[in-house]
């Protein structure tokens, strides 16, 4: 038993001996690796036909070739995994403002209709109660009618029994009678009261076109602006009212994703509309802001960056340190942009003064957007409905009545 146990001791301690992989063919062990075919091989292998004229590497240096070869490709790998995961990120917090976004616009969609429905239920209350006041009016006229005819009425009942009971008399009571009851015979034999004209409810006046006079109502109380802003386009500093119509610097960066379309370096935001034919117009106030750009440039400007003033910018500024535009020295209430996009012109002016600030030609072959820069306050200016009426028949440098 004692020699048992020392037998099993001495198998366990024996380290276990690995057996070197041979070559299938030969049964020699692989020492060399062919470049070629990418697979270890033995001595007899490259002697062979099948690897006449190949490259042979020791195992050792093809091994640690590789291996370095993959360090390399693992670092790419693990650079790559590290953006995947920012990516990432920035998807998920993409997803989360794409909700807070639907859900922004939704709460602000259903705020407008309330107050359009408020503004119908206003207007139908106001008929409504234009309705009942005629109403009340022509029942009154009615009752004083109705109380005339009464009398009328009355009158005749008295005249046409005493009469009759005159008629009952002796002949010389009779003729006695006779010039007086001739008198209101003839008094009550007028013609009976009558019904006046207009005193039926003028339906067409409530009925009559009813859709068409409340829209022409709610022409007067909205006003359209020419050029609304793209949030997606806006610098993560700056703050854009919930109608689009203003921009404001904020301190501190808005939570919004880096998509491509967004500016990073420069405070600027694109308008909602591009524009590749045509001519267009629109005032922005700027009396709030002491530095500020503006114009139009082409979709295809870069956005981040610094290069985004270098090429395909047509823009006004004041104020700014770098150049960002033909400087415009005075201080101005606001700015009018013209665009003849044909002839290829971009226009500034004071739409206060009527002053000519500058003027841009060139031959535009892309869509170009407004662009809007400033550290401070800007705003669109609105005009109303029937301003769009007349700059539809005129040029809008000749326009200024309307603006607000």
């Amino acid at each position: 038993m004692f020699r048992l146990l020392k037998l099993m001791q001495t198998v366990k301690m024996d380290p276990v001996s690995v057996e070197e992989p041979s070559c299938s063919l030969h049964r020699e062990t692989l020492k060399l690796f062919c470049l070629e075919d990418k697979q270890p091989v033995c001595f007899m292998c490259r002697d062979s036909e099948k690897h006449n004229n190949h490259t042979f590497r020791p195992i050792s240096e093809a091994v640690s070739s590789y291996k370095e070869e993959l360090k390399t490709m693992l670092k790419s790998l693990q650079l790559k995994l590290t953006q995947g995961v920012k990516m990432r990120e920035e998807f998920e917090k993409t997803v989360q403002h794409i909700k807070s976004q639907a859900e922004h616009t939704e709460r602000h969609i259903k705020q407008q209709f309330e107050k359009l429905h408020q503004f119908l239920r206003d207007e139908e209350e106001a008929t409504i109660t234009a309705l009942r006041e005629e109403e009340e009016q022509k029942k009154q006229m009615m009752k004083k009618k109705l109380e005339e005819i009464n009398r009328h009425i009355s009158a005749l009942s008295h005249t046409i029994k005493d009469t009759e009971e005159m008629m009952k008399d002796n002949d010389i009571c009779f003729l006695k009678k006779f010039p007086v009851s001739m008198e209101r015979v003839q008094i009550s034999s007028q013609p009976d009261p009558q019904m006046s004209s207009g005193a039926l409810i003028d339906v067409p006046r409530y009925l009559g076109n009813l859709p068409f006079r409340v829209w022409k109502k709610i022409q007067d109380i909205v006003q359209n602006t020419p050029v609304i802003l793209d949030p997606n386009t806006a610098n993560p500093r700056l703050v854009l009212s919930d109608d689009l119509t203003s921009v404001r610097y904020s301190d501190n960066k808005q939570p919004r994703p880096d998509n491509p379309e967004r500016f990073d370096y420069y405070s600027c935001v694109l308008g909602s509309e591009g524009f590749n034919s045509g001519t267009h117009c629109w005032d922005v106030e700027v009396k709030e802001s002491l530095c500020w750009s503006l114009g139009v440039t082409t979709a295809s400007n870069q956005r981040k960056g610094r290069d985004f003033f270098n090429t395909d910018v047509w823009s006004v500024c004041h104020g700014l340190c770098e150049p960002s535009g033909f400087p415009v020295a005075q201080d101005l209430k606001s700015v009018r942009v013209d665009l003849d996009y044909d002839r290829g012109a971009v226009s500034f002016s004071d739409p206060v003064t009527n002053t000519h600030l500058h003027t841009f030609t060139t031959t535009f072959t892309d869509t170009v957007f407004p662009f809007f820069c400033s550290i401070y306050h800007l705003r669109i200016l609105p005009y109303s409905y029937s301003t769009v009426i007349v700059r539809k028949r005129y040029t809008c440098s000749s326009i200024s009545v309307g603006v607000q």
